[in-house]
């Protein structure tokens, strides 16, 4: 062989990987964010699953993300989910019992993973939680019996509280099985609860201003899409009825409620960009365990609890993940 046609060989062959490299598919990952596109924190957990990504390697050159965002009608949600499984996504990311539910009903071939979601298998959305099997997988932010925990916090803050509303949606099946471990829980605290279906804002401020009219009452706001949306004007009407309000997420004291007690939804939408990374990669999302949290954050705003008049012990705020002041 002349040293020109080796050297020209050579050349060929270093160009290979370039050439795969160039024509690898890209691949596409549908997102369904159950906020408005201007809510704060959808967008932070949008940038946290980003930012997931793009440490692991995936960006413009290789990926292609297609958002939808949702208000709080339940058919908006469905016509969203349907959009994206009608794009053949290669996997889908989404957040929430309610989007899960949606999705699991348009498709059970697309891989799906999902986050903070309470107990997957009670909610009927897996059997395992080892090996979910079929094509659902993610992060869950706890079981059932957190909604009594939730209590238990909400009345060590609010002593004085003995009637607790809890707002939820019976149309979403964590709601119901979360309001049957706030019903046991509260005869220990000295509580007597009560469900309150509430489908629309109109109708939470009716619920929050009747319950006010008899002293010692107090709220649980259980996250669904209207109440995240919402979540501001909500916080409002429960200092102006004087109603003491525990909720789920951090996100939720941090726009004016009282105290949030659970995980960090920012970070379970980062950590589920690996999942999202390994099924493109080429794992079954049936093979991919489900990842329960092992952290809860106290979350207490100051500002809410002096308009409520309400002195938090010493020794309450510093067992608290963050006080808002």
């Amino acid at each position: 062989m002349r040293r020109r046609e080796f050297i020209t060989l050579l050349g060929s062959a270093s160009a290979w990987p370039l050439v795969v490299r160039a024509r690898e598919p890209m691949r596409h990952i549908g997102v369904l964010h159950p906020g408005g596109e201007s809510d704060a924190n959808s967008q932070q957990r949008q940038a946290a699953f980003v930012d997931g990504l793009r440490f692991l390697g995936w960006n413009e050159g290789n990926c292609l993300i297609h958002d939808r965002w949702t208000s709080d009608e339940a058919e908006h949600m469905r016509l969203a989910a349907s959009e994206l499984v009608g794009l053949r996504p290669d996997v889908i990311f989404t957040s929430g019992g309610y989007p899960l539910l949606v999705f699991m009903r348009a498709t059970r071939t697309i891989p799906i993973v999902f986050a903070t979601v309470y107990d997957p298998i009670g909610s009927g959305f897996v059997t395992n939680l080892s090996r979910p099997g079929g094509n659902i997988t993610g992060f869950t932010c706890g079981e059932f019996s957190m909604g009594g925990k939730i209590l238990e916090v909400l009345k060590q803050i609010a002593p004085k509280v003995g009637r607790v509303a809890v707002l939820l949606n019976l149309e979403q099946p964590p709601h119901v099985a979360m309001w049957r471990s706030i019903e046991a829980a509260a005869p220990l605290l000295g509580v007597h609860a009560t469900p309150a279906d509430s489908p629309s804002t109109d109708e939470i401020e009716r619920v929050m201003k009747a319950f006010a009219h008899e002293p010692n009452g107090g709220l649980i706001v259980l996250p669904s899409p209207i109440i995240h949306l919402h979540r501001e004007a909500i916080a409002a009407l429960a200092v102006r009825y004087r109603l003491p309000t525990a909720y789920a997420f951090r996100f939720y004291a941090a726009s004016g409620g009282l105290l949030s007690y659970g995980i960090d939804p920012t970070d379970q939408a980062r950590q589920a960009a690996g999942y999202v990374d390994r099924i493109l990669k080429g794992e079954q999302p049936g093979d991919l365990p489900i990842q329960q949290p092992t952290k809860f954050d106290l979350v207490i705003n100051l500002k809410t609890a002096k308009a409520l008049g309400l002195d938090i012990p010493t020794s309450l705020l510093a067992l608290a993940e963050e006080v808002i002041e």
